[in-house]
């Protein structure tokens, strides 16, 4: 957005401070009636973002560079690397998030939460499917990117959409620091007074952590040099546990405890069914946690041995 590494750091530095002071309260109340106008910015972005794939890249004097090449199909040739990248790149969009837990825990009817997040599952599905294939249709393989920003060609258009993305960055750095910081503070002061109650070590300690993690974080995201690979790898690693593992792990652990120990026997055909999905979710899991984790390590995705 800025064209300028002293600019960017600068206005990265800003939006932390920004989002640190943002996400000093310490419930989610205020946050669901900001995640209202993020998603109707988002919406805009992406929309936008289809809009001017379709009529203004790869374009040149009105006519195309080169035609876009679209695949069903990987291209003959493609390496074991390169290809499980591909995939897990779509997957990770599709992975339960870290903050469900902390949602529930808030929630005046927790048990009701399978019915927004099964809402929310198709919505996002249905959208970033639509989307990903839009864009990718009118970009072809030639000049589709990981962001699909990057991949419209021209710096006005991408900055254009983008900036509708802003509020949405915003609101998704409060969410996660504050997410972060509950599991940090609640682990320092459970049992405590300054968990419940307005306390001054409570308030001062629950700022202080923030304003680490948002130092940390934009240490990470600004400073170093290799953030793309790291970030890579902690999806993998962190993406394999949260997005499946521990969703199969507390599955059989629900139904042991609703059931007994031998749910799948007394369930019958339900049971082996509930047994099956939970443990196909830990199998995948692992295979994220595995192969995965080879895959986004790989210098080279193109290596021939690969």
């Amino acid at each position: 957005m800025t064209d300028h590494s002293v600019c960017t750091i600068t206005f990265a530095f800003i939006t932390a401070m920004a989002c640190f002071v943002c996400s000093l309260p310490r419930t989610f109340s205020g946050l669901s009636k900001i995640a209202t106008f993020s998603a109707i910015f988002t919406f805009i972005s992406i929309l936008l973002v289809v809009v001017f794939a379709g009529i203004g890249f790869p374009y040149t004097g009105g006519k195309p560079v080169e035609d876009p090449i679209v695949r069903i199909i990987p291209a003959p040739g493609t390496s074991f690397a390169a290809g499980l990248g591909a995939f897990l790149n779509i997957s990770f969009v599709f992975i339960g998030q870290i903050t469900l837990p902390s949602f529930i825990a808030e929630m005046k009817e927790p048990k009701d939460f399978w019915k927004s997040v099964t809402v929310v599952t198709i919505a996002e599905i249905v959208l970033f499917s639509v989307i990903g294939a839009l864009v990718y249709a009118f970009t072809g393989s030639q000049y589709i990117q990981d962001m699909a920003f990057s991949s419209l060609g021209n710096d006005l258009y991408m900055k254009v959409s983008f900036s509708f993305m802003v509020p949405t960055l915003l609101f998704l750095g409060v969410l996660y620091a504050s997410v972060s910081a509950r599991f940090i503070f609640f682990r320092l002061f459970d049992g405590t007074d300054h968990v419940g109650n307005h306390t001054f070590v409570g308030w001062a300690s629950w700022a202080a952590i923030l304003l680490v993690l948002w130092i940390l974080a934009w240490v990470v995201a600004e400073v170093i040099p290799f953030f793309n690979s790291l970030l890579s790898i902690m999806g993998s690693v962190f993406g394999s546990f949260f997005g499946f593992i521990f969703w199969g792990v507390a599955g059989l652990r629900l139904s042991h405890a609703d059931y007994g120990s031998g749910f799948y026997k007394t369930r019958g055909f339900r049971g082996w069914v509930d047994l099956f999905a939970h443990v196909s979710l830990i199998l995948i899991g692992l295979f994220f946690l595995g192969p995965g984790t080879y895959v986004r390590t790989d210098p080279d995705l193109n290596h021939p041995f690969r």
